[in-house]
């Protein structure tokens, strides 16, 4: 019965102060891990060059070598018959002899350099990498405290109320969270990472082609390559959006909006998406913001994945105190009547709408598409 009594203001202070400082912590490890990113490349790029350099001085001091094997064999030839050779190409035998012989030790000694450096650098990378993989781990333990924080725990008088249905729904949200950790891992996996793998397979190939072909052949292969990284780097923008595209903090709903389903667009190719927008294009208050684009992202990636939709049409209309939005597709639909053990996404759509204390209602039928309206006032 004490909970009962708690003020609902100072929760909510207590609350945003919690968020505020996790969220400084994660911008921080962010900032760590992008740092260490940039020095990797940096690492790289130098590796690269030392092992080009250690690979053309351990060719010349091949050839050196063999110059110095040479000039010794001359000296010796001129040591032996010393009075069958003037003085001249006695000192000529004996300076050749000690120039390839000091060359040849300074060969070997930047030899030993670089390599020390390039085992240096080798172990830089091992650590940087470790470091990378720590943040990345940090910052994605750090957004689901942040997601569950920021969720319906806003709502501390209610959730109260309502103790095991909450509990319940938090058990949902951390098993799709895992279920989303799962999706990204492979996702990166068979994307991105196998296409880096390849182009640095693709990168050694070029190496060999230049060298033992032509150079016609190598630019024909840089430019498959290319094709490749762009492919890679699409992917990886694919997969930042369906998490949190940046551009929400920056640019605001409707641009974020409009390059978002453009770029699903463009990932889909049997499927054409409109976006129309009315009423004012301004920023909203954050939490209008990030609710509304995960309530349209979660319709149209429903529309995408079971709909089977050729047709998916976004009207967002911004108003002085109110917003509507229409998700609207001419999919295959569905039996609203019947309730999917499943459903946590329209459970997730409502929940958000209901702290935005709006409404969303879902038409549907078999055969006839499906119509998402969800109407939420705006108080600024």
């Amino acid at each position: 019965m004490a909970l009962r009594k708690l003020d609902a203001s100072a929760l909510d202070h207590i609350l945003q102060t919690m968020i505020d400082t996790v969220e400084d912590s994660k911008k921080e490890i962010f900032q760590i891990g992008e740092q260490c990113r940039n020095d990797y490349e940096t690492i790289i790029s130098e590796l690269g060059e030392v092992k080009r350099l250690s690979k053309k001085i351990v060719e010349d001091g091949d050839k050196l070598e063999v110059q110095v094997r040479f000039a010794r064999k001359r000296l010796s030839e001129v040591s032996k018959h010393f009075k069958d050779y003037t003085e001249l190409e006695v000192r000529q035998a004996y300076e050749t002899a000690h120039k390839m012989q000091m060359e040849l030790t300074m060969n070997r000694q930047l030899e030993k350099q670089l390599k020390e450096r390039r085992d240096d650098l080798e172990r830089r990378l091992g650590g940087l990498g470790e470091t990378i993989d720590r943040s990345g781990h940090l910052v994605s333990q750090i957004s689901v405290v942040m997601n569950y924080m920021m969720s319906d725990i806003r709502q501390m008088g209610e959730a109260l109320e309502s103790a095991q249905q909450k509990q319940d729904f938090g058990l949902k949200i951390i098993e799709a969270q895992e279920e989303e950790r799962k999706k990204l891992s492979r996702e990166i996996h068979d994307g991105p990472a196998q296409m880096l793998a390849n182009v640095m397979m693709r990168s050694d190939l070029i190496e060999k082609i230049y060298k033992e072909r032509s150079g016609e052949e190598a630019m024909a292969e840089i430019r498959s390559l290319k094709t490749m990284v762009r492919s890679a780097l699409y992917e990886v923008r694919r997969i930042i959006y369906d998490l949190r595209p940046m551009a929400l903090d920056d640019l605001g709903l409707v641009p974020t909006l409009r390059k978002y389903l453009l770029t699903i667009e463009e990932y889909h190719k049997t499927t054409k998406i409109e976006f129309s927008n009315s009423g004012d294009e301004e920023r909203l208050p954050t939490k209008y913001e990030v609710a509304l684009f995960r309530m349209i992202q979660e319709s149209v990636q429903n529309a995408l994945k079971h709909a089977e939709a050729t047709l998916i049409q976004v009207k967002l209309e911004i108003m002085s105190d109110h917003i509507t939005v229409v998700i609207k597709d001419n999919g295959k639909g569905f039996d609203t009547s019947q309730k999917k053990m499943q459903s946590f996404g329209i459970l997730g759509m409502k929940e958000r709408v209901e702290l935005l204390e709006g409404e969303v209602s879902i038409d549907s039928r078999i055969g006839s598409g499906t119509l998402v309206l969800i109407q939420v006032p705006l108080n600024r």
